[in-house]
């Protein structure tokens, strides 16, 4: 009995290091904070399935889709942006198929460092506008809130999370946007711009709204680019918990069973109406702290999402966060974003002064910050997704040079 209880308090702690990620997805993209966490936790149980219930991965909301989910929440709605997002999981099969087949380096091969590198950065430089609006109070030409009152709860928020990241020490250094976000709503509490009537009059008890998917091609499409990146993430996720357990989680369950488990969470997640799952480095971190190994604390973390995701009061207290508190933080996400994209050119050595790879960089770069649109009667290419194509399509016919002055390591992980 006091081992199961010591079990589901080690899970609940998995859940409070994920929660500021894990909600901060739904709250940027307009989607259902209810849905995430439920999202969250019935994709964790399916990846656990998957995998047996031998690797301690809490699977939730994915970065790589903010910006895709807000271009296709406009231009096709909702309902089609969750058909996209439900394609998007299959992106994950065929890379599971791939490993199966050819093994993890032939991954590696088709998406070396030169490609993943810049579209991560895009997936952060894309949505840099939306962070400095949301910061200044603005909704798109509209002044929400005051311009002073505004920037100044996003620098409280902001700052917040830098010294929490920077200097807190042990499990409080993992949770730094759940820090500036409470420290952020806590005084725009106190300048009264929080509505809390509206919290008040929520019920406890509140069954989740589901966004039906409506099928869409073009949406569907958009989005099987955009997966790419998360699922190469997924592979450095699962070789980083296995560098902390000392386990090769790549060889036993098998990368392959992995990535279809996520894929799987991902599937449900567009059909619920929730943001797209992937593994979290939070969580990475909060296992190698605690040195709690044991994959059912995950399933604990993941039953206390699901009913969480029932709590109406806890997500009318979500709702009701001002813009600014979210611009101030999301200033330090979108860049964080882009700098790992950074850093992964620079582990990988990646030589710019090698024409091929400063042409591959360059392209998606500009293409991707520039917002250019490849259009094919209704269907449009724009974004992450058409620059993962671009990154892919210039890395496989462009001409290699001498392996020294490539920068690329054949195989390399990433």
């Amino acid at each position: 009995m006091f081992s199961h209880l010591k079990q589901a308090v080690a899970g609940a702690q998995i859940l409070f290091v994920a929660f500021g990620a894990l909600v901060l997805v739904p709250l940027l993209t307009g989607l259902n904070p209810s849905m995430a966490l439920l999202g969250a936790g019935v994709g964790t149980l399916l990846f656990q399935l998957t995998t047996g219930r031998k690797v301690p991965i809490f699977l939730g909301s994915s970065f790589a889709f903010i910006a895709p989910i807000i271009y296709a929440t406009q231009t096709w709605g909702l309902p089609s942006t969750m058909f996209g997002l439900f394609a998007a999981g299959f992106m994950y099969f065929v890379f599971a198929a791939l490993v199966k087949w050819r093994g993890v380096d032939a991954v590696n091969r088709l998406l070396p460092p030169v490609v993943i590198g810049p579209v991560i950065m895009i997936i952060g430089l894309s949505v840099t506008t939306v962070a400095s609006n949301m910061a200044m109070g603005r909704a798109g030409s509209e002044q929400v809130l005051p311009y002073d009152t505004a920037l100044m709860l996003a620098t409280v928020s902001l700052a917040t999370t830098v010294l929490v990241a920077i200097f807190a020490r042990g499990m409080f250094r993992l949770v730094p946007i759940l820090a500036g976000v409470i420290v952020g709503y806590s005084v725009a509490a106190v300048m009264g711009l929080v509505d809390f009537d509206k919290i008040a009059a929520a019920p406890w008890f509140a069954v989740p709204h589901f966004v039906t998917p409506e099928v869409n091609w073009a949406a569907a499409l958009f989005m099987l680019p955009v997966a790419i990146a998360p699922a190469i993430e997924h592979i450095g996720g699962v070789m980083a918990i296995g560098g902390v357990t000392g386990k090769d989680y790549t060889r036993e369950p098998g990368l392959h069973r992995t990535l279809a488990g996520d894929g799987l969470g991902v599937c449900v997640a567009g059909l619920i109406g929730g943001p797209p799952v992937t593994t979290y480095a939070e969580v990475t971190g909060a296992v190698m702290i605690t040195r709690n190994f044991n994959p059912v604390i995950m399933t604990w973390a993941a039953l206390f999402a699901i009913a969480m995701a029932f709590v109406g009061k806890f997500n009318a207290v979500l709702a009701s966060i001002p813009m600014p508190v979210m611009g101030g933080i999301m200033v330090l996400l979108f860049g964080t974003i882009a700098s790992i994209g950074l850093k992964t050119l620079i582990e990988a050595r990646v030589d710019l002064m090698a024409p091929r790879n400063l042409v591959i960089v360059s392209v998606v770069l500009t293409c991707g910050i520039g917002a250019l649109e490849l259009k094919f009667g209704a269907f449009s290419l724009v974004g992450v997704g058409l620059c993962s194509v671009l990154a892919i399509v210039l890395n496989l016919i462009l001409p290699k040079s001498e392996a020294h002055h490539e920068g690329i390591v054949e195989g390399q992980d990433v």
